[in-house]
Order: structure tokens, then sequence, then C-alpha cells
């Protein structure tokens, strides 16, 4: 674990969200007396599903002309329009939405931040079936000639990783003491400043990235790190099995009926081939 960063300083951000309609709030609700059982379903708030995420993690969730939106906003979506209610987005810190602190606390339903299925991960948490396979990439400054970690390594660059993520994970596990960033924009803005070299980060973000001109004239996808990650939604640990049955059941139907593509060529890109089958 990271030590504390400012993330824990920052007030959360509350964003109330329907399928078509996002509306910028203050502050964020926990459980009690205003809990509802909808379809089943214990949500702790009536009339909504409540989200935990953090921002920015574009394509998977951001914010847009006062709106949050994203491949995972959409994909809950789904489910809250399955329970009849709309779709709250909490902005959390990452470290308490992977411990499943804020689960716990009954400030949320669902966590959906691009998180990676991991067995640590699974202790804290109950994850739905897979929605999305991931690996890693490297962000590089052009001319470096960087293509894997162990270039990094020996050219004596410096790292830069998200804290509490698989790809932080991941370099402190090849070696490096990387230099930890609170969040995604922070760690592209401490390589667009020169306080590292390289950055690792999930390839979806970094494919995000790389379609604004001022980045890609500067930095290069140096390599593709094959991880065999997949990502989840979760919900409380033991707490929420009617939920989690909504969640696997929305992403199920949605591969079979081709929401599921749809919504991947809108927030994320071309479906990879073969993830249709899936």
């Amino acid at each position: 674990m990271n030590p504390p960063s400012s993330r824990a300083r920052r007030r959360p951000v509350l964003l109330a969200l329907t399928a078509s309609t996002a509306l910028l709030a203050a502050g964020c609700g926990s459980g009690g007396s205003e809990s509802a059982t909808v379809k089943g379903v214990k949500l702790v708030k009536a009339g909504q599903i409540t989200t935990c995420t953090h921002l920015p993690y574009p394509p998977f969730q951001f914010e847009k002309s006062g709106k949050v939106v994203g491949f995972d906003v959409a994909m809950i979506d789904l489910v809250a329009k399955d329970l009849g209610v709309e779709q709250v987005v909490v902005d959390k810190s990452f470290e308490t939405i992977k411990t499943g602190a804020d689960l716990n606390a009954g400030i949320c339903d669902v966590a959906a931040a691009g998180m990676t299925i991991t067995d640590e991960r699974k202790q804290n948490l109950d994850f739905s079936v897979p929605y999305f396979d991931a690996t890693q990439a490297l962000l590089a400054r052009k001319g470096l000639d960087v293509r894997s970690l162990d270039d990094v390594k020996s050219k004596k660059l410096k790292l830069g990783s998200q804290s509490s993520t698989t790809g932080e994970d991941l370099a402190r596990k090849a070696g490096f003491d990387s230099k930890s960033f609170e969040s995604s924009d922070a760690e592209l803005n401490g390589l667009r400043t020169g306080q590292v070299d390289v950055i690792i980060q999930d390839y979806p973000v970094v494919r995000n990235w790389l379609k604004d001109s001022a980045t890609s004239a500067k930095f290069t996808l140096a390599a593709n790190l094959d991880t065999g990650e997949q990502y989840g939604f979760a919900v409380k640990k033991g707490g929420s099995p009617e939920l989690l049955k909504k969640i696997d059941a929305a992403i199920g139907k949605a591969r079979k009926d081709g929401t599921y593509a749809r919504l991947h060529e809108k927030w994320v890109g071309p479906m990879p081939k073969g993830d249709a089958d899936k």
C-alpha cells in the first residue's frame, strides 16, 4: 500500500446520471433509512444505484461537458435501467474502492473503476463476471527507443505509475521504484512536465491519450504488455448477491444483443477480434 496521497483530502464529488442525463451535485450519501429494495436488490439509497469510481480514467469514466460518461458508466446504466432507477456516480480514492472500504461503509452499491480482478482484491470484494480484457502499456517520450521495461531499466530512465494499480504492482515487481501519481491525469502530466521519462498505464487509457494530437506529437506507445488482466465490477463482499446477479445478467445480455459491441465502439474503439463472441 502506498502512503496516503492528496486524494484522501479531496471532497468527494457526486454526479447523478440517468441513461441520457448527468447532473453535478455535491457530497455523497450513505444508506441508512433512505435505503430501499428494488426487484430483490437492496440499494443504499432509494431510487438510485450508487457507483463508486475514481475520476478521471478515460475512456471508462471521465467528465465531459459537466457530465460523467464512459464505457463503465454506460454498462452500469444498463443495470440501472433494468432496476428502474437512475445511476449516481461518486468520485472516490481508488485505494478505498479496491479495499472495499467504500462499499462496506455504505457509500455505494457497486464499484466501477476500470478495476482488474485479482486474488488479493477478491478477499475484499465480490466481482462480476469479467467485462473487459485489459493489457498494460508503456508511453514514452519520442526518441528514447524504449520497447520494454528492461529497456527502461537498462537506460536508467525514470518510470511513472498510477498509485494502487496493477500497473504499479507490475513495475514494483520488476524492481522499479517508480514515481507514484495519484491519478491517470497526474501521471500523464508527470510525463509531460519531465518528472518521468516513461509511464505504465492500461493500454486502453494510453490509446485514448494518443488520440490527442498534442500528446501523440511528443510521446509514443513504446510497448504493449500482455498481462492477461480482466476488469470486473465489484460489490460488497458477501453483501449484495442479488445485485451481482443483475450485473452479470446485464453484461451477458449486452454481449448477446450487440449493445456491448456498440458501447465498446463508442467509448473504447473497435472490438478486438473474437471479443464479441465471449
